[in-house]
């Protein structure tokens, strides 16, 4: 990101909105640092880790790499106030996270683009709040155990007027919506995991169509 860059995104977003991007962007450098590692950061909060420690170490490593928006994530705070927004769930637990308005985890090993790919797709889970943080983590625990599929991302409670209603969803994602037996393989997964109700699987493309759920309109493209 150049200063060019940043100063567009400066004028778009307010303060406070450009110190959220900002703290989700040091969240996924601390992410990619930490895959390269053979961990996760959140096994580094479940795990009562030293997070004030890896804040501190990378902090300036990041103000380096992206200036403008370490110059924005300076409103939330030092590094032990970022540390404490992650021990208390922030950018970790569904419920929790005010910040962002999803949380992301990627399979170890694939590129973090692919689940946005046209020819990708995936299952949606619609969930109860009250259920979100449990299913949230089988989910997350199978992505990245290499039972499910490229990745998989879920809503948090940061308020999102795009909502239809106020249940979560849990994108589950896999990287050909034409690969069938391997898109079935998932859903069989995803019932393993306790998801046994019918749910429905999306084609990215039809996403980027602008193809949404209207009354007497299907927008899935399997049904299982």
């Amino acid at each position: 990101m150049t200063a060019d860059d940043f100063e567009v995104i400066e004028e778009e977003f307010p303060a406070d909105e450009l110190a959220d991007l900002a703290f989700g962007m040091f969240t996924i450098f601390i992410e990619k640092h930490q895959e390269s590692q053979g961990s996760f950061l959140f096994r580094e909060v479940e795990s009562g880790g030293d997070i004030d420690e890896l804040c501190t170490r990378l902090l300036p490593e990041f103000s380096s790499e992206y200036a403008p928006l370490a110059a924005a994530l300076e409103r939330i705070g030092a590094a032990q106030e970022i540390a404490a927004l992650y021990r208390s769930g922030e950018g970790i637990i569904p419920s929790k996270t005010r910040r962002s308005y999803w949380i992301q985890q990627d399979r170890p090993g694939v590129d973090p683009g692919a689940a946005g790919a046209e020819e990708a797709g995936k299952w949606l889970i619609f969930v109860e709040q009250s259920d979100v943080d449990t299913a949230w983590q089988r989910v997350r625990n199978a992505t990245i155990e290499g039972k499910l599929g490229i990745g998989a991302k879920v809503s948090t409670a940061k308020e999102n007027e795009d909502a239809h209603d106020e249940r979560k969803v849990i994108y589950v994602f896999t990287p050909d919506w034409a690969d069938e037996p391997d898109v079935m393989r998932v859903r069989a997964e995803l019932k393993e995991l306790g998801f046994a109700e019918r749910i429905g699987y999306k084609r990215n493309l039809d996403t980027y169509a602008g193809e949404y759920r209207e009354k007497g309109k299907r927008v899935a493209y399997y049904s299982v």
